[in-house]
């Protein structure tokens, strides 16, 4: 990190003088207007990152007059499970007069786009990992309020997220405790906090049975790669017996390849996802799967943000939603065992 005196924000002039570049140059760069080259641009950008630069007019909101808006930061947008938390996000942001920006950050180079959302807006939350932690670490440094979900926590940030670890041990030790043996994670534990917490619990409940974790099947948390390795376990000589899906996608998608293929689900291999999303209620076998408050997440970050951004609490809290295992069909029941029903 480039020096500046002690305490004092960054300026312009701070950064037109790390790029060596007149202020006109360095104010085109930063408001998106007039010609400038790609050489000046690039050093402006290393400069700001460097001098971790917002644009004054961000520091003037926060403490004068406030933008009434929130920046929503995510590594993506496919899927059901931003729909949902996304839904819930907007809701009780409309509900309480704040508008939403979102950012997408998958494929691109984040940076210039994360300083002028912070100068459009009171302070953001960040899903996952959409951001790295050193960016995240620079908008405190910054002053801007953030909140995190999905994401272990960080000093001064609040963070929002559900529970996995001991949810995927209930789930795994049932498909134990009904005579699979030869289970299979399906999901990258890098991928994400809340990935690596399925796995975490996962082989928690093996290594209760004095059974090895064997490695992850480390794909993405698609319908694609679901459908993939599906398609790769029907030509296998030997198969497990038992997919613990990362997500809903994953298994659903699994799930439509494996019967399709010739398999039974759930008496050759049984299929469980994680979310609950809509789809997974009306497949056949209805998915076996956990249940996290998407909508629920999404609220409780903005409620979070705008204590934050209003002054209302100082101190930074971790918040942990509760999750529900839901059974279904695709992991098979036992005469009397209760099920949750369909639509729920």
């Amino acid at each position: 990190m480039a020096s500046r005196p002690t305490g004092r924000p960054a300026t312009i002039y701070d950064v037109a003088a790390l790029a060596n570049l007149s202020i006109a140059t360095v104010s085109r760069v930063l408001q998106g207007t007039g010609p400038v080259s790609e050489k000046a641009r690039a050093r402006v950008d290393q400069a700001a990152y460097e001098l971790n630069y917002v644009p004054l007019r961000a520091a003037r909101s926060l403490a004068v007059q406030r933008h009434e808006a929130h920046g929503l930061v995510l590594p993506d947008l496919a899927g059901p499970f931003y729909g949902d938390l996304l839904m819930g996000y907007e809701r009780w942001a409309a509900e309480h007069g704040q508008s939403v920006i979102i950012t997408v950050t998958q494929g691109m180079d984040y940076r210039r786009n994360l300083r002028e959302l912070a100068s459009r807006v009171d302070g953001i939350v960040v899903h996952g990992n959409a951001l790295e932690r050193t960016a995240v670490q620079d908008l405190r440094r910054a002053k801007v309020p953030v909140v995190l979900i999905a994401h272990p926590p960080v000093t001064g940030c609040d963070s929002v997220r559900s529970e996995s670890a001991t949810s995927a041990e209930r789930l795994t030790t049932r498909l134990l405790d009904h005579g699979r043996s030869r289970l299979l994670f399906v999901g990258d534990p890098a991928s994400s906090y809340d990935v690596s917490e399925r796995y975490a619990g996962f082989s928690r409940a093996l290594s209760s049975r004095e059974l090895p974790a064997p490695e992850p099947e480390r794909v993405p948390l698609t319908e694609q790669a679901g459908a993939a390795l599906a398609t790769k376990l029907l030509q296998a000589t030997t198969r497990p017996d038992g997919l613990v899906c990362a997500n809903d996608e994953l298994a659903l998608a699994a799930l439509k390849i494996l019967r399709t293929g010739g398999l039974a689900v759930p008496d050759d291999i049984v299929v469980t996802g994680w979310d609950d999303v809509m789809a997974a209620r009306y497949v056949s076998p209805g998915l076996t799967t956990v249940r996290q408050p998407m909508a629920e997440l999404g609220g409780l970050a903005a409620q979070r943000l705008h204590e934050r951004i209003t002054g209302e609490r100082a101190r930074a809290r971790n918040d942990v939603l509760a999750t529900q295992l839901v059974l279904r069909d695709s992991c098979g029941t036992r005469p009397g065992e209760t099920q949750t029903p369909r639509n729920g």
